[in-house]
């Protein structure tokens, strides 16, 4: 059986949201933990959840090791066989990695919520938050940021 800590509760006291364009290279982990730190510090954020939106259907968000590159690199030799280009999709009008990185979006999700305590993301060690770019040309993708919790 686990050992639950002490239960801290507030009221929410405050919303804050914005907006975080990312531009990426090209498909690969794009990492934005520092982004949400800068977010979560500009506003007076205490305890609360920050909710993570990506406003697209061809990349997705991720919580993942930030310690190793090898891992990123295998987890996208993973979902590229997982959802392979030359699968005969019948959605091929833009690119044949159009329909493959909808699927691998679809596998991840677009959405993340994270916990917050004292202003700062409860990220473990090795933990990153990351856009995963599913397409090989650059792209600008937004991400909703938005904050629910107790205020400083």
């Amino acid at each position: 059986m686990g050992n639950l800590s002490a239960i801290a509760s507030t009221a929410p006291q405050l919303i804050a949201t914005a907006a975080l364009t990312v531009e990426t290279p090209r498909a690969g982990f794009t990492d934005i933990t520092r982004d949400v730190a800068n977010f979560l510090r500009n506003i007076p954020a205490s305890d609360g959840v920050l909710l993570l939106y990506l406003r697209h259907t061809s990349a997705s968000l991720v919580i993942q090791e930030n310690a190793d590159p090898d891992v990123q690199d295998d987890l996208m030799t993973a979902l590229a066989r997982l959802a392979p280009e030359n699968a005969g999709w019948v959605h091929d009008t833009e690119r044949p990695d159009d329909m493959p990185a909808h699927i691998k979006a679809m596998l991840n999700g677009v959405s993340l919520n994270v916990p917050v305590s004292g202003g700062k993301a409860a990220l473990g060690t090795w933990q990153g938050i990351y856009l995963v770019e599913h397409r090989e040309a650059p792209h600008r993708r937004e991400v909703v940021l938005q904050f629910i919790g107790g205020r400083k």
